[in-house]
């Protein structure tokens, strides 16, 4: 879809083809692109095929370059997109920025919240006449919406991460392996998106004055932040997944650990009951019922006396047993006292 836009009273304000002003500049703004529109353009503006395959391809980098052929001046730069429906929400696309004459065009294959907010006139101070300017206003537009999405990232990382300490389901995996994804792509453009301001300040293909030069500082002083903060972000992330698989592997052993206990346990009345499957005389054979009363009871004396002897010599024991213990302890200390009370009575009412 193209749109056109023409500035009026400081505002963008969006025209028809017929209704323009050929004498002001001219912002054409191109998003998700389809085939006849990049025919349109291409005729339109004489801009060069290879160009354009370069702006529409997602992998592609940030660089500056001028046509002497048809003499305008390709940028291209990485914006931070934000996609709800794609299993990987965060990501970046190529916009590509061609100034010809008086025409300031924009093509990208995606829509953006940076394009958005031109668009609504969000963007202050904002003058259509100097090209330079737009150009530079979009690249400092694109570093607060880069670290706005990175703070975003690393809340719902955050939240991802506490949920896996309570359960721990392939979802919340696949959740960070994306978070990461997208962590990468942010990291990677930021750099080359800091690679094309250093050339912006080295080459004269944008002439750049001195509040020019001003805003190419913050807005370099803005992309570092937002490297900083995505390396920053990528570390933490890859510690806490070091650590999360610490402690799930340490859950893991804690519940063969209970599981190889209980199978311990089980495995006495399975010895007592195999014995009296052999073919040898059998006790209470006669006796009906009561015989298998007393090999029930024998199993579960038996079984009981295995779990209180593994649950005594374990050092690790779990926190039911160790209550347990701590509970009979104290009851059998109380016993103690309360005996040792009454004698104490018992010798004083003799002396008496």
């Amino acid at each position: 879809m193209i749109t056109l836009w023409q500035q009026e009273n400081g505002r963008l304000v969006q025209k028809d083809e017929e209704e323009l002003d050929l004498t002001q500049h001219t912002w054409v703004d191109a998003r998700t692109v389809t085939r006849d529109d990049i025919v349109e353009l291409e005729e339109k503006f004489n801009i060069d095929p290879e160009h354009m395959l370069d702006i529409l391809d997602p992998d592609e980098l940030s660089r500056i370059e001028k046509n002497e052929d048809a003499d305008y001046t390709l940028t291209i730069i990485r914006l931070p997109v934000f996609s709800p429906g794609d299993d990987i929400s965060y990501f970046c696309a190529p916009l590509g920025i061609i100034i010809k004459e008086k025409f300031f065009i924009t093509i990208c294959w995606t829509d953006c919240d940076v394009l958005r907010d031109f668009a609504a006139n969000r963007i202050k101070e904002l003058s259509l006449g100097d090209t330079t300017a737009f150009t530079i206003r979009f690249l400092s537009r694109a570093d607060t919406t880069f670290l706005r999405y990175l703070k975003e990232l690393n809340r719902r990382a955050t939240s991802i991460q506490n949920e896996m300490f309570r359960s721990v389901e392939n979802q919340e995996f696949l959740q960070l392996l994306n978070i990461q994804k997208s962590l990468v792509y942010f990291e990677t453009s930021l750099k080359s998106n800091q690679l094309l301001l250093e050339k912006l300040r080295k080459t004269r293909i944008l002439k750049l004055d001195e509040e020019d030069q001003d805003w190419l500082d913050d807005v370099e002083i803005d992309n570092r932040q937002a490297m900083e903060m995505a390396d920053t972000y990528t570390n933490i992330m890859a510690q806490m997944n070091d650590a999360s698989a610490s402690l799930i592997s340490n859950n893991l052993s804690i519940v063969m650990k209970r599981m190889t206990i209980i199978s311990l346990v089980l495995m006495l009345p399975t010895f007592v009951t195999s014995f009296f499957g052999m073919n040898v005389p059998l006790p209470w054979s006669n006796a009906g019922w009561v015989g298998m009363v007393i090999i029930s009871a024998m199993c579960i004396v038996v079984a009981l006396t295995g779990w209180l002897v593994i649950a005594k010599t374990s050092r690790y024991a779990s926190p039911i047993v160790q209550t347990k213990r701590k509970s009979f302890q104290r009851r059998r200390s109380e016993r103690r006292q309360r005996k040792v009370l009454k004698k104490q009575e018992k010798i004083a009412e003799a002396r008496k």
